[in-house]
């Protein structure tokens, strides 16, 4: 992915709410699949990690992606942009 995509997602997840929290459990096999099937759903999301959670927002943002097949694209305090591409979305009629 380049800069440039990169930084177009940026801005178009600027104004979204976090979809799913990641809270003092961390990454629970059922967050995961709660992030895949948002991924599935709208390609965008943002995570939030609540306060009690005491994982670095960086390390479970890799290990989402590597879970999910997702890429992330900004990492920001306690907020994690991902964004993973949806072909059914995209299919011509």
């Amino acid at each position: 992915m380049t800069g440039k995509e990169r930084a177009l997602l940026r801005s178009q997840a600027h104004h979204l709410d976090p979809v799913v929290h990641v809270g003092k459990e961390s990454l629970t096999p059922e967050v995961t699949a709660a992030i895949a099937e948002a991924l599935e759903a709208r390609e965008l999301i943002k995570v939030g990690v609540l306060k009690n959670c005491m994982d670095d927002p960086g390390e479970i943002a890799q290990i989402v992606a590597e879970r999910t097949g997702s890429q992330v694209i900004q990492v920001m305090g306690k907020k994690i942009t991902l964004y993973k591409y949806n072909p059914k979305k995209h299919k011509e009629n």
